[in-house]
Parts: structure tokens; sequence; C-alpha cells
């Protein structure tokens, strides 16, 4: 059985009562946990009761169950996907031989600048999202916000476990810091730029939750893999809860697409804003925005560090196990298209060194496939507008293209041609402040803002118009 230990103080399933000097650790770090969450979680919804899913096992099904909690009270803990027994490393120079149980002295800087990173990411959305729940467009979407801020404050607990157990008094540093940055900071950012950016209305949230979660997904994946296997069973238990945030965004912005094709064929212009909606057309600009941030996540397309990472078996490709044959990659390339002495040209590189970019186009076919399906919504109310993903080259901020500028299907522009072309394809100040202004709260159950549709079916078969969060 894999069941959680919730007569812990720290619930969990690694056997934490059994390790006295780790648990006093983890129970000291966790006040500065809570008061991190009191400061920076949802703003003025802590005494709420809200219908929340709490993982009480790790088997299948074992993590949905649901009732009303307040979120201070919510059993944060430390969960790690059951062992495969005998588990051996699957690719790398250590292919073959046994998973590691312990760090080997060697990885311990790469691991840990890993895990930081990784852990990073889980407080930062949380800080980003903070106040989004003023101006929810329903019940059922504030439930669904709130659900995502306690299982990344979840997913953090599960890094700062792997810090404090396996890295010593640096891990403990390190696990410090995490609650010491703070999203958009200037003197303390977060660490990745994608968790700096503002988050202060329900599109930007829904464009987070299906690009930003959904790289989450593929680097969680990838270090699923990891020879180190406590991070590995780690991260497997994670994209369980992973998959209910890829379902808020992708759900969420076919919700908005579904209403504002509506709204643009009873308009007499075609145009959802004039029936207080969102135009098509700046939807597509959210997504051009976003899109390109995430692709930023996955580093550089020429990366010796992505290298280094799978010669080590530290971290693979998106299911390696399954998917892959080939778990060395030694003399293999791949072909990329680098821009060069003023112009695209393709340029074989190592295998190894282009394991970013393999990644990042798992990435962008996931997206693609949402993509596919808010199609067939605007496609279904009669219209001809259909929305795109733009050019992996596009308005990118990291890797060998971010110091040249290329239009939406990637071909090389001057700099005055992007500034004078960019507003036709990122949204204005003046657009994002038509977007905030549409941000009005809707707290009758079973109500949706006048931009959004409501979803096909409620949280764990109640109805919709259930009361998702009770008032304090």
């Amino acid at each position: 059985m894999s069941g959680i230990d919730y007569t812990q103080r720290i619930p969990n399933n690694v056997g934490l009562g059994g390790d006295v000097r780790l648990q006093r650790a983890l129970e000291k770090w966790q006040p500065s946990f809570l008061s991190w969450w009191h400061d920076m979680g949802p703003d003025g919804f802590q005494a709420h009761n809200v219908y929340l899913r709490t993982a009480v096992s790790t088997e299948p099904g074992g993590w949905a169950n649901f009732g009303h909690v307040k979120m201070p009270e919510y059993r944060w803990g430390i969960f790690l996907a059951d062992a495969v027994p005998d588990r051996r490393i699957a690719f790398g120079e250590f292919a073959g031989a046994p998973a590691w149980q312990e760090v080997p002295g060697e990885l311990r800087a790469m691991l840990r600048r890993m895990i930081v990173v990784q852990a990073d990411t889980e407080p930062a959305s949380v800080e980003q999202q903070r106040r989004l729940a003023h101006s929810a467009p329903s019940l059922y979407d504030m439930r669904n916000l709130f659900q995502v801020n306690v299982e990344e404050g979840r997913h953090l607990w599960a890094m700062v476990y792997l810090l404090h157990a396996f890295f010593g008094r640096d891990g403990r540093d390190e696990a410090d810091e995490l609650l010491a940055r703070r999203s958009g900071d200037a003197d303390k950012p977060r660490i990745l730029d994608a968790f700096n950016e503002p988050c202060d209305e329900w599109l930007s949230f829904f464009c987070f939750t299906m690009f930003t979660d959904r790289d989450g997904k593929y680097q969680l994946a990838a270090l699923a893999e990891s020879g180190f296997d406590p991070l590995a069973r780690t991260c497997r238990f994670m994209l369980t809860e992973e998959a209910h945030h890829l379902f808020v965004g992708e759900t969420g912005i076919d919700r908005v697409v579904a209403r504002s094709a509506e709204l643009t064929r009873a308009s007499r212009n075609g145009r959802a804003s004039e029936l207080g909606g969102i135009d098509l057309e700046l939807i597509q600009k959210y997504i051009d925005y976003w899109f390109p941030y995430c692709l930023d996540l996955f580093g550089g397309e020429i990366s010796s560090n992505a290298a280094d990472m799978f010669a080590a078996g530290v971290k693979g490709r998106y299911q390696e196990e399954r998917k892959y044959t080939n778990h060395s990659l030694l003399g293999e390339t791949m072909a990329l298209t680098v821009f060069e002495d003023g112009r695209l040209q393709t340029r074989d590189v190592p295998a190894r060194n282009a394991l970013n970019e393999v990644l990042r186009g798992e990435y962008r076919d996931d997206c693609q496939r949402a993509v596919d399906k808010w199609n067939k919504t605007t496609q279904a109310e009669g219209l001809r507008f259909r929305f795109s993903l733009p050019s992996n080259r596009f308005f990118r901020r990291q890797g060998i293209y971010a110091d040249h500028c290329f239009d939406r299907e990637g071909n090389p522009i001057t700099r005055g041609e992007w500034e004078r072309r960019a507003i036709d394809w990122l949204p204005s100040e003046a657009e994002r402040a038509y977007v905030r202004s549409l941000m009005l709260p809707v707290t009758l159950p079973g109500k949706m803002a006048n931009w959004i549709g409501a979803p096909r079916k409620g949280i764990n078969g109640k109805n919709i118009d259930y009361t998702y969060v009770r008032t304090a």
C-alpha cells in the first residue's frame, strides 16, 4: 500500500517519523512556509472553505479525495510515487547501473541546481496569481485557481524534502531562499523570466496554465527519468497533479474562444468586443506572447548543460525508456536551423547538445493539439478564424535566436521593422487594459462572466452550480 500518513505533523509516505533529524529540520521550515502562504498565497480568501482535492495515497485514484477545506489548513506534505523494484538507470554513461538512492558526490552541484530551479517555479506561480480570485469569472474557476495554488505549494514541499534529505546545510539554505525570493521583485526575483511576468487577469492565467504548466509537464517527465531515484519518484507523483493544471488552461482558453466566437457571430461588425467579449485576434496575441516565453524555459537550442545532464543520467528525454531505443546518443547528430552570417541555415550538432530542442519539439506538438481543438470550436460557430502557434524563433529572449528579430513566421527582420510591427503580433497596453476591464467577479453559483463560456461539467461529478467556494 502507498497510503499517506496524516497522523504526522507533515503528512508523508517517506517514513519521515523514522528520521528524527530530518523531521525536525522540516518542522522548523514548516512555519516559514505557512508564513509565506499567508503573506503571498491567495489574497483575501484564507478563511473561505474551498472544495479541494487532497492526496490520501499514491495509488491510482488515491490522490483524489475531495472536500471543503480552508486553504491554510490544507494538508501539504511529501509524497513520492512507489519505488520500482531493482530500477536501473536508463540512459547516459551509467545506463544499466542501479538507480541512485543517494546523491553521487560528483553530481551533487548539478542535481542541487536542477532541483532548486524546478522548486523555484512552484511558489513563483502562487505569487503571480495572488490576487486573481478577486476577479474570478465564476466560483468554478475560483476553485480551480485555488486547487492549482495549493498543489503548487505541495510541489514546493516535494522539492524542499529532497533538498533537506540529500543536500545537508546547502540544501537547507536553498530551501530558505525559496521563500525569500518574490515573483517580479526588482532585487530578488524568481530565477526564470516567465515566473516574473504579471499574471493579473484571467486570460493570462489560462495562458499560463496552458503553456507554462505544460512546460512543467515536460520538465517533470524528463526528471522522472532521472537516475537519482528519489527525484524520479517525486516527479512521477507530481505529474498526476500537473494534469489538472493543464486541464484548467486548455479548457479555460477553449471556453473563452467559444464565448468569443458566439459574440463574434452575434455582433454587427464581427467583433466580440462590441458585446463585451474578447476578440479572437486578441486571444491570438496572448498566445503569441505566452508561447515564446515558455519556449525559453527549455533552455538553449544548443546546450552543453543538457548534454552533461544526459551523459550523467540525471535528466532524460520525455518518456526516455518507452519511446527511445538509443539511450547513449554518442556519435549521433541533429540538424538545427541557426541564424549565422545574416541568414538562416542548417547545422548538424551533437544529439546530446540538442536535447533541449528535442524536448521543445515534444512540447510544441502537444500545444498544437490544443490549438487544433480551439480551431474546432471556431469552426463549429461557422467562423473562418483559425489560431496558430508562432515560429519557435519569434519573440525569443533565450537561446540562439534571442539576439535577432524574426516575424511571426520566423523570417528574419530588422530591429526597426520589429518595432513597427510588434503591435500587430503582441497585445498592446490598451488591449491589456481592455481585458482587465472585463475582469469583474461573478460569485453566484453556476453563473459565468460574460466573456467566458460555461464548462461542460463540474468537478468530481458536482453540477456547475455547486458552491465550490463558500464564504467565511
